[in-house]
């Protein structure tokens, strides 16, 4: 019996290889052999997830054809990949990828380093802050108090709790944009609101919108859902989108859903002007595409020249092309799981509807500990010392790496969490590789695109600052030169990147 569970195409892996570009070597240093490299690649692809673990490979003839190398090549490699652990092969059945005994199996999205590895590692996978004190534990108390009559009830609310839904609807509606509580569905977190959109707008097989690059783990539920992403190049630098792009993407593919990040992009940082947003719902409407605006960065501005647009739904009045996607996880703590979505009330209706057959609703405790935040203008004094604390790490992060790096290239954002740097020609992938070695983790900039784009990329969090970002700083370069030299993982093992 096969021991494979998908299977990767040819010309699939072919993409996803060839976009594995390193700096050229310099003189003195030594190219592996080209069964070496091949097998080096598709190690890689493994151990950042792009390829999944128990994916049948293509045949070597077929590999060979769709890379122009011999077939003596590829069929070294995959001995070379057999020999490390990182291909199993069974007569009949063909050769499916694995990972070595005592390994972790690699993660496919951005999920956080294991509290017990911080100490010897730094970790720049997780775009996340820790929480802002002392405003957790009241928001808790604060909550506890108003818990008992909920006590006597079922405890599920699949829309919400009415006072919280109350209360995000207020928020929006000072913000110019009226709404009312049947216009709000809470969720658990940004990704359980997405996850829902999706199950109800985009079935398998349907065409996605999505920005090129965008959220890792947005890109990945929307591939596990069966969705075709189809990629928009974002414009240069930190100007946004790239209009021309998105009105033809719209017209010509026709996707079902558009995914933005419209404040503070992740992972580029760029801040979309209001004429921007009028054209892109305007071209969503046109098209009949359904556009997820999602806010969960709106809030974290850093500098204080910053004039922030109009919300995305504001230039839907009938609110029939635009739902917005909100959250307390990045302004506030990632551990405050809640969320929420704003739409027209049949579509929160059809989400809470579907929602009967997922998880039935949010846990009552954290929604009114938000609603606690929200009500007593605790919210924004937590929210002022988050800005403060990202704009020191920002800030300290940026002057390590110009300093460090003076290679990399990148632009200061004016909000947000990340920074995304240009590696000056070397193979993020490897990078991250590297980084692991030295005690530094990063996300390679694949994680961020569709098919292999962005090899030449990283993903820097402002989640350290002062010294553990200089020390940061130290590893990547470090990491940066074992790839400049040409170390590969070879016949070795080495602790697998999990971002």
């Amino acid at each position: 019996m096969a021991q494979w569970t998908s299977a990767m195409g040819a010309a699939q892996l072919a993409r996803l290889l060839n976009s594995q570009q390193d700096r050229p070597a310099g003189p003195g240093t030594r190219r592996p052999p080209a069964y070496r490299a091949l097998a080096d690649g598709i190690r890689l692809l493994v151990l950042e997830g792009r390829v999944p673990v128990a994916a049948r490979l293509p045949a070597e003839r077929e590999l060979a054809l769709a890379l122009s190398v011999s077939r003596t090549t590829v069929a070294a490699a995959y001995e070379a990949l057999r020999t490390e652990g990182f291909l199993e092969s069974r007569r009949g059945a063909g050769s499916w990828t694995a990972v070595p005994a005592g390994n972790p199996l690699p993660a496919r999205g951005l999920e956080p380093l294991p509290p017990e590895a911080l100490g010897s590692v730094i970790d720049l996978g997780c775009a996340s802050l820790p929480a802002p004190e002392p405003w957790l534990t009241r928001a808790v108390q604060g909550a506890l108090e108003e818990l008992p009559p909920y006590a006597h009830t079922h405890g599920d609310y699949p829309a919400g709790l009415p006072a919280l839904r109350a209360m995000i609807a207020e928020r929006y509606t000072l913000r110019g944009i009226p709404t009312m509580p049947e216009q709000i569905m809470v969720t658990t977190g940004a990704m359980g609101a997405i996850d829902a959109i999706c199950h109800l707008f985009a079935g398998r097989g349907e065409r996605v919108a999505v920005e090129s690059p965008s959220y890792a783990n947005i890109l990945q539920l929307m591939r596990e859902a069966g969705a075709r992403l189809v990629p928009v190049a974002m414009a240069d630098g930190l100007s946004g989108w790239d209009m021309d792009r998105w009105r033809q993407v719209l017209r010509d593919a026709a996707p079902r859903l558009a995914y933005v990040v419209a404040d503070f992009h992740n992972p580029t940082g760029a801040l979309a002007d209001d004429d921007q947003r009028r054209r892109l719902v305007d071209a969503a409407r046109s098209a009949g595409t359904v556009l997820v605006a999602d806010e969960t960065m709106t809030e974290l501005w850093l500098d204080d020249d910053v004039d922030m647009p109009r919300p995305v739904c504001g230039f839907d009045p009938a609110g029939s092309t635009v739902i917005t996607v909100g959250s307390a996880s990045k302004a506030f703590w990632a551990g405050m799981r809640i969320g929420w979505v704003r739409a027209a009330p049949d579509v929160i209706r059809s989400l809470v509807s579907a929602r009967a057959y997922a998880d039935l609703g949010t846990p009552v405790l954290e929604q009114l500990a938000v609603n606690w935040l929200f009500s007593t203008g605790g919210w924004e004094q937590a929210v002022d010392i988050r800005r403060a604390q990202a704009r020191e790490n920002r800030d300290a992060l940026v002057a390590a790496v110009r300093r460090e790096l003076p290679d990399w290239e990148f632009e200061v954002p004016k909000g947000g969490l990340t920074l995304w740097v240009r590696t000056g020609g070397l193979s993020g992938s490897r990078l991250a590789e590297m980084g692991e070695r030295v005690g530094v983790r990063v996300p390679s900039g694949p994680r961020f695109g569709v098919d292999g784009a962005f090899e030449g990329y990283v993903r820097l969090p402002f989640t350290v600052g002062g010294a553990v970002a200089e020390e940061a700083a130290v590893r990547l370069a470090a990491a940066a030169r074992l790839v400049e030299n040409g170390v590969t993982g070879g016949g070795e093992s080495p602790r697998t990147f999990v971002a």
